[in-house]
């Protein structure tokens, strides 16, 4: 049994037609998307070379002249035992559809994994370097989704204590490579291929790539192509939140604050890893806008409903980071998602804010009475979670 395709340079943008309808005039880059279909998948691979033209051609009829094939008309990826495995990509423009016929440049044995796992398995080749001996190491791919504040930095340097699973940390926080979506595109590419360097990267024998996402990085803003974009490539998805909003709130002000006030010797650290620094930024006590106050809260609760919305096609998981400091377990339960060797993940940084949240609130007696018989009631009286 041999994988059938590989991402060729050039098959990028998985929506190359923005338009609204057939009537549109299209706009798009020239491009490349592979077609993945279940119905023909297991039966495709054993027909002539002109069988397959015919074939292929007749299920793209349905799509017309200017129809651009997004994800949803893309399904799981055809694997064959034929003598010669072959790439088959489409090449969408204004006039017509041609099918480009490539042979893989490379054969992996993909024996033993499942069907439905096949498009989460990759077989990256660098430009930058040689994967060597482990050029036919699987890799999955995946990004944490993330907001300030979740337990997002602390839970990458979780997943960065496992041998085999690289997370390169926040990229979109540089504008640049959130400016447009060739630029996120570029980004994600290079990732994906194993060439971004980082204190993180495993490099040759990594089996888990990826990175985190805040979702004020741009993400939402074209969630449409990047959700393409993450199914096309079989990127799976891990949600990262908190349940206690209030908590992440008064983590983000504390934060904002010693961005400013550099407490830790004039140094701002986002991130500590003794409880002497931690207690040194716990003391400050930020005072919240309870004007604002449920306003925000039903704001952040909306982007993170809007983010499992939009992304809910995606191969995914929810964590809670409230949820894996109560329970370890949870960890197991991550590592079993990437496929890789479930092993004992540790973590440097320690917890800043671990009082109750009435002794971290400089306004708390005004924030309890806006929060009370409110749908955040809830939210005053968390225990945060104990580390077990």
């Amino acid at each position: 049994m041999k994988k059938v395709f590989t991402v060729s340079e050039g098959m990028r943008h998985p929506c190359c037609w923005l338009g609204s309808s057939k009537s549109d005039t299209p706009s798009f880059d020239p491009t490349f998307l592979i077609h993945k279909e279940h119905e023909f998948g297991y039966q495709f691979c054993h027909r002539t070379e002109d069988e397959k033209l015919d074939h292929m051609m007749n299920h793209l009829s349905l799509y017309g002249k200017y129809e651009c094939i997004c994800f949803q008309d893309i399904q799981v990826i055809a694997i064959c035992a034929a003598s010669v495995s072959l790439i088959i990509a489409l090449q969408i423009k204004p006039e017509y559809i041609v099918p480009i016929i490539k042979k893989a440049d490379m054969h992996c044995d993909i024996l033993g994994i499942p069907p439905e796992e096949i498009l989460y398995v990759h077989f990256p080749h660098p430009k930058t370097y040689s994967r060597g001996e482990c050029v036919c190491t699987p890799v999955r791919f995946f990004v944490i989704l993330s907001i300030q504040r979740s337990g997002s930095g602390w839970f990458e340097t979780l997943l960065n204590s496992h041998p085999n699973i690289s997370s390169n940390g926040e990229l979109f926080s540089v504008k640049e490579r959130k400016s447009n979506m060739s630029t996120i595109l570029s980004t994600l590419d290079t990732v994906y291929n194993l060439d971004w360097f980082s204190s993180a990267a495993k490099n040759e024998c990594a089996a888990a790539v990826g990175f985190k996402w805040m979702l004020n990085q741009a993400i939402m803003d074209h969630h449409r192509e990047i959700a393409n974009y993450f199914n096309w490539k079989g990127v799976s998805v891990i949600f990262l939140f908190r349940r206690n909003l209030l908590r992440r709130l008064v983590s983000e002000m504390a934060n904002a604050y010693d961005r400013n006030a550099k407490q830790l010797n004039g140094t701002h650290k986002s991130h500590v890893h003794s409880k002497e620094e931690a207690e040194v930024l716990a003391q400050f006590k930020p005072k919240l806008d309870v004007a604002t106050l449920i306003l925000h809260l039903s704001h952040v609760e909306q982007m993170i409903m809007d983010s499992l919305h939009y992304f809910n096609s995606t191969r995914h998981i929810i964590l809670y980071y409230e949820d894996i400091v109560s329970n370890r377990k949870k960890l197991s339960y991550v590592q079993k998602f990437l496929r890789v060797p479930v092993r004992k993940l540790k973590s440097r940084q320690v917890k800043i804010h671990t009082r109750p949240l009435s002794e971290q609130v400089e306004n708390w007696e005004d924030v309890y009475k806006a929060l009370n018989g409110t749908q955040y009631t809830h939210f005053l009286h968390d225990t945060h979670g104990k580390k077990v």
